[in-house]
């Protein structure tokens, strides 16, 4: 039992060094529109069949995201894309899946929800319009903790314009997400 899961680690680890799915292409300076952004960061996701970690880049704009899940040496192991509300998750393996659904089709695929309806407004520190929402502000006025939609986000490192670390968490989820940079249009 031991060596047919060891067997099928190491297959899946063999699989994840053959495809990986490609980066981002760079996006030549000043090219970003008003609401949009790309981001660079590490992640570290703990959920109930256990744990995962790597790095994440993300291109967001109003009508589309592209977001690149990568482990930690920069394989390729997911690739989710949204054009308006349709959402796309493809594997290092080349399966598809689509829903209109962020959250859904990521437990589905990864097992862990990844909230990109409301990430977008997370990472630049500020609660997502349209969605009732409880803040606790530090003295700057800064927000530093917020339940939104279901989740407690705390929001750290405010050395940038945005924070440098967030924590989102549910009662069977914990997500930390470290910003290595964040390149924005107008907020």
């Amino acid at each position: 039992m031991v060596l047919l899961q060891v067997q099928r680690l190491l297959c899946i680890a063999f699989l994840t060094l053959l495809v990986s799915c490609a980066p981002l292409p760079d996006l030549p300076s000043g090219s970003l529109v008003p609401g949009a952004f790309d981001l660079t960061g590490r992640f570290l996701v703990r959920f109930r069949e256990g744990a995962s970690s790597g790095r994440v880049q993300w291109r967001h704009s109003d009508p589309v995201d592209d977001l690149l899940i990568t482990s930690p040496l920069g394989l390729g192991l997911a690739r989710i894309t949204r054009t308006d509300s349709r959402f796309d998750l493809k594997t290092a393996d080349g399966q598809s899946f689509e829903a209109n659904n962020a959250e859904d089709l990521t437990e589905s695929v990864l097992g862990w929800r990844l909230p990109l309806t409301g990430l977008p407004h997370w990472v630049r520190g500020r609660p997502k319009p349209d969605s009732a929402a409880q803040a606790v502000s530090d003295a700057s006025g800064r927000v530093v903790e917020l339940r939104q939609e279901g989740w407690l986000i705390q929001f750290e490192d405010f050395s940038n314009a945005y924070p440098g670390r967030i924590h989102l968490s549910r009662p069977d989820l914990d997500l930390h997400l470290v910003i290595e940079s964040i390149a924005s249009g107008t907020p």
